[in-house]
């Protein structure tokens, strides 16, 4: 399979804001980076996109119809959301930081859970018979996509960083 990941354009938040499943506008005209995006894409393939708007937007600039799935949503950071970094209790990043996978923000989700229903996403695809497919989505999907590729250990691929409107290509075996 196939995927060219899509990160959304920056949305509108200050720096060092904590953001995942907040529905948050886009800084700017999404028009502009779809004009940057799509040379850089095959004609004619299905896009798939998180339902927030910060990637919805950019996929219907990308294509007529695209294919809107939860499971393609930044983590949920539950009480940490729209707060400063800065402000979350340095016990609550120290649990994080020793159990990166399973430990969860509070009224959040844990990495795995991300990782699970991105994998459920890439299975089921594969079962409907997609080959070749873009996604827009968020910078915590992508990692787990590319980690997996890559076959990379859970803090490395958690280190990853992608820049907005960045497009990577993945081929899942």
């Amino acid at each position: 399979m196939q995927l060219y990941l899509i990160r959304h354009p920056a949305p509108q938040v200050a720096a060092g804001i904590c953001y995942g499943r907040t529905d948050l506008p886009l800084a700017a005209d999404v028009a502009a980076a779809a004009a940057r995006i799509a040379p850089q894409l095959p004609p004619q393939l299905a896009v798939y996109t998180s339902p927030l708007q910060r990637c919805r937007r950019l996929a219907e600039a990308l294509h007529p119809a695209p294919r809107s799935d939860e499971r393609l949503q930044e983590m949920h950071f539950g009480e940490w959301e729209l707060q400063p970094w800065h402000l979350v209790q340095r016990a609550a990043l120290d649990g994080w930081a020793a159990d990166p996978l399973g430990y969860r923000p509070p009224l959040g989700e844990s990495v795995a859970e991300l990782q699970a229903r991105v994998h459920d996403f890439v299975t089921e695809a594969r079962r409907e018979g997609v080959e070749r497919a873009v996604l827009v989505t968020h910078a915590g999907v992508i990692k787990v996509i590319v980690g997996q590729v890559r076959g990379l250990p859970a803090r490395q691929w958690m280190a990853l960083q992608f820049a907005y409107e960045s497009v990577i290509e993945a081929t899942l075996g």
